[in-house]
Formats: structure tokens, sequence, C-alpha cells
């Protein structure tokens, strides 16, 4: 399975999640942002190679939608409701991040 995982500007919190379930099996990670000044700018190639998507924030899944509507037509979208509040693999973002998430990647 194929996860990715989106913030704003891929510097804390989809890097982290990347990192923390890039050990898990079965899964592949990988992470991007949806800002013009993201590290690495979500587009419609890691969209493609994505099984299951997970945004941060509910404004994150409006944009990717609002550039990539028809590139998401058959995927899954969870927005983990994770505020920008958390430096790169903060404990308090590692245990939010492994709360939400876990229940959807294979067991």
């Amino acid at each position: 399975m194929n996860v990715l995982f989106i913030c704003g500007k891929n510097r804390l919190r989809s890097p982290t999640a990347e990192q923390v379930f890039a050990s898990w099996p079965g899964v592949e990670t990988s992470s991007a942002g949806v800002g013009n000044d993201a590290d690495v700018l979500v587009d419609a190639e890691l969209l493609d190679w994505a099984d299951l998507i997970f945004v941060m924030e509910p404004v994150h899944r409006r944009k990717l939608t609002a550039r990539f509507r028809s590139e998401l037509a058959s995927k899954r979208v969870v927005c983990l409701d994770i505020p920008d509040d958390f430096d790169y693999m903060a404990p308090e973002l590692v245990e939010l991040l492994q709360a939400r998430v876990r229940r959807f990647l294979p067991a």
C-alpha cells in the first residue's frame, strides 16, 4: 500500500508522518505539500502513486481537490485534523499520528 501524507509546506507534519510509518509492514510512504513554497510540491504523479492519501487539515483537502479533482476521483483522502502546532518528529505529533493513522493501515 502506497501512503501519501500532505500538509502545507512539507516541512514538519507530513515528513514526520512519512518517517513514522516508513517501516510499517506492507506500506510505502511519501509526503508532499500543497503550498507553492512546499519543499516537495504535490503533483499528479504522486497522487497516481498513492493508494491512500492523508491530509493534515481541511484546507489541505480543499486545495488538493481544487487542483487535482480528476486525479482524486478514485482516491481515498482522509483528513487527520492535526493543526500546524508541532515541530518535526515532536513526540506529541508522533502520538497523534499513530492514534489517527493506524486504523487505516494493513494490520
